[in-house]
């Protein structure tokens, strides 16, 4: 690898193409018509495809910003339902995304009619990371934040990247593009592939450098146990070349057993100020909120990053993103520079509204642990404010009740917590969350919380999901309370 002055990584046997990337049918415009385009990866994979220079349509049943709003403004057609008439004209090719199952009208008619259909991430491959250095971001919690923030390191350096994320990165403003070098960064994530392929969808990316950032119990409805998780993952790493390079940190144990199931690629270590574990990347905090820390790379400082995020999950995330930068040539140096300039992602930590010194965040927690590292991190960063939690289970995982048992802890930092009941939760929240307000009405919730919020409260909501616009229906009512 040539460490040029500039950061750049050159890989000998890797294509590049120049500013545009010609699609792998010989440049033939087709009309690509994408199930379930309003998911954050199914709507990365319609801008990559409208780029390509393809007619791009698409079918959702659930339609929310931000993916709607971007894809509207890219001037992509989308069709609510899936009905056999959005296939009038008839697309050259479905790519369908894994929501989709047999029985649905819109994909019977595709098999019906015979037109051609591939999943999504095979889609991908084929057509976009076939010739790239792939830089894959995995794990359960912090892949968006750290894809975005590794494609902006590597943007920073002059690389120009190509990326696929799950989230719209505030110093991009779109969640997927071709780019105009050799690097694409995607968002690796483990749920499966598509109705008739059950592998998860990063087997599918074959990296040559692999960031695993955690790993933890998730996606109850296709995965058994936490071994049947680690399995997936341990055929994501048969995939990374023995010259690729894998970052993992010391600190996760499942993920350990997992390096232990066979490792053929070399291994970089991350690890935590003050834990004594060997490591090739550690920190050390310069503010005791995250907010900023120095850089250690191989027991020598490296680099400050000073930022507006807060929270150890972010510092971990963002020192994996500056190990798998270097990977690719950019000194450290420059990634920490590149980081303090890193204005993070859409619907993670994002401050919504502030109406008479009341906050309003937006966050896209959904799993215990990502609840209570982002309340920590809030919590880190007002002190003593009041900090009122909003939170909506809406996860597959969360409404079957696998984490019924964790969540109340996961709150703790909250000094009020309030939980939205959707219809058809398995299970009582008003029984495991004794500490919680339930409540079953979205207009009721915006009532209390407007007579309950007061000038320096900070307002935290966490769904993975639109939440019924709860935040801008909060926002109405606070401007029109009274404040003596």
């Amino acid at each position: 690898m040539d460490h040029s002055p500039e950061g750049v990584g050159v890989l000998h046997n890797v294509r590049v193409v120049g500013q545009k990337y010609k699609n792998l049918r010989q440049g033939v415009v087709m009309h690509v018509h994408i199930m379930g385009i309003c998911g954050t990866f199914m709507g990365g994979l319609a801008l990559l495809a409208r780029e390509l220079g393809h007619q791009v349509t698409g079918s959702d049943q659930n339609v929310y910003p931000p993916m709607s709003t971007q894809l509207q403004a890219e001037g992509i057609t989308l069709m609510a339902g899936y009905l056999p008439s959005n296939l009038d004209p008839r697309p050259d090719l479905v790519v369908v995304g894994n929501a989709i199952s047999r029985g649905n009208p819109e994909l019977e008619s595709v098999l019906n009619l015979g037109i051609p259909y591939v999943s999504g991430p095979e889609w991908l491959y084929d057509e976009v990371l076939l010739h790239r250095w792939v830089l894959a971001v995995a794990g359960t919690h912090g892949k968006t934040t750290t894809t975005s923030m590794l494609s902006f390191i590597l943007e920073h350096a002059g690389l120009h990247p190509g990326f696929l994320i799950g989230g719209v990165p505030l110093n991009f403003g779109v969640s997927a593009r071709l780019g105009g070098g050799q690097f694409f960064v995607v968002e690796a994530d483990e749920y499966d592939t598509a109705f008739f392929d059950k592998r998860s969808k990063f087997v599918h990316y074959r990296p040559r450098t692999l960031i695993l950032n955690n790993l933890e119990f998730d996606h109850a409805d296709i995965f058994s146990d936490l071994a049947a998780i680690q399995r997936q993952f341990h055929h994501l790493m048969r995939t990374v070349p023995e010259r690729g390079l894998i970052i993992s940190p010391t600190f996760e144990p499942a993920l350990d057993e997992v390096l232990q199931m066979g490792c053929w690629t070399p291994v970089e270590h991350t690890s935590i100020e003050g834990s004594g574990a060997v490591a090739t990347w550690s920190y050390h905090l310069l503010e005791k909120d995250g907010s900023r820390f120095e850089v250690i790379h191989d027991g020598q400082p490296a680099g400050s990053v000073s930022w507006g995020l807060t929270g150890l999950h972010n510092v971990h995330n963002g020192l994996a993103a500056i190990a798998a930068a270097h990977h690719a040539g950019v000194f450290p140096e420059r990634g920490a520079e590149a980081l303090s300039k890193f204005q993070n992602v859409k619907r993670r930590m994002e401050v919504r509204a502030t109406i008479s010194k009341i906050t309003l965040y937006d966050d896209f927690a959904h799993h215990p642990t990502a609840i209570a590292t982002t309340l920590e991190g809030l919590r880190a960063r007002v002190g003593d404010a009041r900090i009122i939690a909003v939170l909506e289970p809406r996860s597959n995982t969360m409404r079957m009740g696998i984490h019924r048992s964790t969540l109340g802890d996961a709150l703790i930092a909250a000094d009020v917590a309030m939980v939205f009941q959707p219809p058809g939760l398995d299970w009582s929240l008003e029984e495991d969350l004794p500490h919680a307000d339930v409540f079953t009405s979205i207009d009721e919730m915006v009532l209390v919380l407007r007579d309950l919020a007061l000038p320096g409260d900070h307002i935290l909501f966490m769904s993975n999901g639109g939440f019924e616009d709860i935040h801008m229906k909060l926002e109405a009512a606070l401007k029109e309370k009274p404040f003596s």
